[in-house]
């Protein structure tokens, strides 16, 4: 099945905790980063998730928001660290590209922001998506 989720990166369960409607979701990204996915109960069933379970991770670029370093003091845990390797901008939105141990992701974000974060290729970021807005599929 084709997707239009450009962001889509293979790994393995590592964890499952299931509650009465949704389930956190662990996940080793080929990179050897660690994710959460929050999804539903009702879904780790459908797709039998468990630990040691291929899945592909994915999440929409415009769920993609990027920092120059690490940020403490949120509840956003999956912070992943990479490298831009392409900047597109038009007259309000940028597309910027992010290459991740294992694969890469692309973020939608603000053209402002790309200028006032100064992002250009080679820029070291950390690309921060929340649990809530990663989805799985069994690969």
């Amino acid at each position: 099945m084709s997707l239009s989720i450009r962001n889509q990166i293979p790994g393995t369960v590592t964890a499952v905790t299931t509650g009465e409607a949704m389930a956190s979701v662990k996940v080793r990204l080929v990179g050897g980063q660690e994710i959460t996915a929050a999804i539903t109960a009702e879904a780790v069933k459908d797709l039998g998730l468990s630990e040691g379970a291929a899945v592909k991770a994915l999440v929409k670029s415009t769920e993609v928001s990027l920092a120059t370093g690490p940020v403490e003091g949120i509840s956003i845990r999956n912070q992943i660290a990479g490298t831009v390797t392409d900047v597109a901008t038009g007259g309000a939105m940028g597309a910027v590209k992010v290459a991740v141990d294992g694969g890469e992701l692309t973020a939608a974000i603000t053209k402002d922001a790309v200028e006032a974060l100064g992002l250009t290729t080679g820029t070291s970021v950390v690309a921060l998506i929340k649990s809530t807005e990663i989805s799985l599929a069994a690969a």
